[in-house]
C-alpha cells in the first residue's frame, strides 16, 4: 500500500500520480559503491520510495571519507560503509526492503546479484570495477545508471536500456571502448574532489533512476551528461553507437570469468619496488623526491624531501642515482612511474615508490604535512 501522505509532493507532479509512485515501490535497483556518489544516491531513492535497495560495499569508513559521504560521521569510523549506510536508510524510509553485501565485487559476485534486480546503479571510483559492472549489465540484459566525479568535474549517462524493437542503447564501452591504464587517469584519492560534487552527481544519478523507472522524463540515452562545478556549466554530449564493440565484451558468462579487469586497467599489486610507511618512517638514510606538482597540497615539511614534479624528472635523475631514494605522490601512482624511469635509466639505482603517497601520511599520522 502506498503511503501518498509521504509521497505527496512528488504523486500531485504533473506526469507522475500513483502510477509513477507505484513502479517506484515495485521497482529494485542494486547499488555498488556506498561512498561519495552511492551516499546521495541511495539517499534520494530511498526517499523516492524505491521498493528494494541492495548496497555492494566492501570498504569501511575512514575521516578522509566525511566530506563528501554524508550517510556517515564520526561515530561511525571503521565500522562498514554498507551496513551504516543500510542503518541511516532504514531511519529514512522503515517501509523499503535493504539488502546489505558487506563484500568487494567480483566475477561470481555480478552473476549472482545482479539477477536479482531490475536496475543496476555504478557508484565506483575505479576502472577496473567499472569495466566489469558494465560488462556483466550487458551480459545479463541489465540496465547501468553510471557516474563519475574527480576535482571539479562530475559525468551521469545511463547505459544499456532495452527500446521497444529490442536493441539496446549505447553501454559504457561506447564511450571508452577500451580500459586507460591506472596510472592515466587520477582517481579522487589521486587528484581530490570537492565534497559537494558528488552529493550533485550522486543525486543527478537517482534521478535518472526515476526517470528511467516510471517513464517521466528522458534518461540520458546514447549521450552523457557532464557538469563543470566551479562554471556552473552543463553540457551533455552525444555517443556513437555505432562503434563495434564485438572484440571488447565478453561473450558469455566463461568468458567473463575469466576476464583480468585489473590487469586491463594497469592494476599494480605491491611490488618490490614499492616501500611502506612503517618502512620508510624506520630509517634514516632515504631521501624523499615529491613529485606531484608545485600547486598540489599538503606539502611535506622534512629537510628529508625534495620536490621535482614527475614531467621534469627525467634532466634531474642523475643527480639522483647515487642516493637511496623513495619516490612520493598523491597516491602511490605516479611514484611507480618515477621508479619505472629512474630503473630503466639507472638499472642499479636504489629506489622505491612509497605505498599510499601522501593520502598514507594522512591517514597514519605521519610527518609534518602544510597546507599553505
Amino acid at each position: 500500500m502506498i503511503d501518498s501522505k509521504r509521497y505527496h509532493r512528488q504523486i500531485i507532479l504533473p506526469q507522475f500520480g500513483m502510477q509513477a509512485q507505484e513502479k517506484l515501490a515495485h521497482s529494485s535497483v542494486l547499488v555498488v559503491g556506498a561512498g561519495g556518489l552511492g551516499c546521495p544516491a541511495l539517499q534520494y531513492m530511498a526517499a523516492a520510495g524505491i521498493g528494494r535497495l541492495g548496497i555492494v560495499d566492501g570498504d569501511s569508513i575512514s575521516l578522509s571519507n566525511l566530506h563528501r559521504q554524508i550517510l556517515f560521521g564520526e561515530a561511525d569510523l571503521g565500522k562498514s560503509k554498507a551496513v551504516v549506510a543500510a542503518e541511516r536508510l532504514t531511519l529514512l524510509n522503515s517501509a523499503m526492503h535493504l539488502d546489505v553485501y558487506h563484500q568487494m565485487l567480483d566475477h561470481g559476485a555480478c552473476l549472482q546479484l545482479f539477477p536479482q534486480y531490475d536496475i543496476v546503479m555504478d557508484c565506483t571510483d575505479n576502472f577496473a570495477t567499472r569495466y566489469m559492472i558494465n560488462d556483466a549489465c550487458v551480459l545479463l540484459q541489465k540496465p547501468l545508471i553510471w557516474g563519475a566525479v574527480s576535482q571539479y568535474q562530475g559525468q551521469v549517462a545511463t547505459f544499456n536500456v532495452a527500446a521497444d524493437n529490442g536493441l539496446r542503447s549505447c553501454n559504457y564501452r561506447h564511450l571508452f571502448a577500451q580500459p586507460p591504464l591506472e596510472q592515466e587517469v587520477a582517481n579522487c584519492a589521486e587528484g581530490g574532489v570537492l565534497g559537494m560534487l558528488p552529493g550533485v552527481v550522486g543525486s543527478m544519478m537517482a534521478l535518472e533512476l526515476v526517470k528511467l523507472v516510471t517513464g517521466v522524463g528522458r534518461p540520458t540515452l546514447n549521450a552523457i551528461t557532464t557538469w563543470d562545478a566551479l562554471h556552473n556549466v552543463y553540457m551533455t554530449f552525444d555517443i556513437d553507437a555505432s562503434t563495434d564493440l564485438a572484440a571488447c565484451l565478453p561473450k558469455d558468462t566463461d568468458a567473463f570469468m575469466q576476464t583480468d579487469y585489473q590487469y586491463l586497467c594497469g592494476t599494480r599489486q605491491l611490488s618490490e619496488n614499492e616501500i611502506d610507511i612503517e618502512t620508510l618512517d624506520a630509517a634514516d638514510e632515504f631521501l624523499l623526491v615529491d613529485v606531484r606538482g608545485l600547486d598540489e597540497m599538503p606539502a611535506i615539511d622534512s629537510h628529508r624531501c625534495v620536490r621535482i614534479p614527475l614531467p621534469g624528472l627525467h634532466d634531474q635523475l642523475p643527480n639522483l642515482k647515487d642516493q637511496k631514494v623513495v619516490f612520493i605522490c598523491q597516491s602511490g601512482k605516479r611514484s611507480l612511474q618515477a621508479v619505472d624511469a629512474m630503473k630503466v635509466q639507472f638499472p642499479s639505482a636504489v629506489c622505491y615508490s612509497l605505498r599510499g603517497g601522501v593520502n598514507g601520511l594522512i591517514e597514519n599520522n605521519k610527518m609534518i604535512l602544510q597546507y599553505e
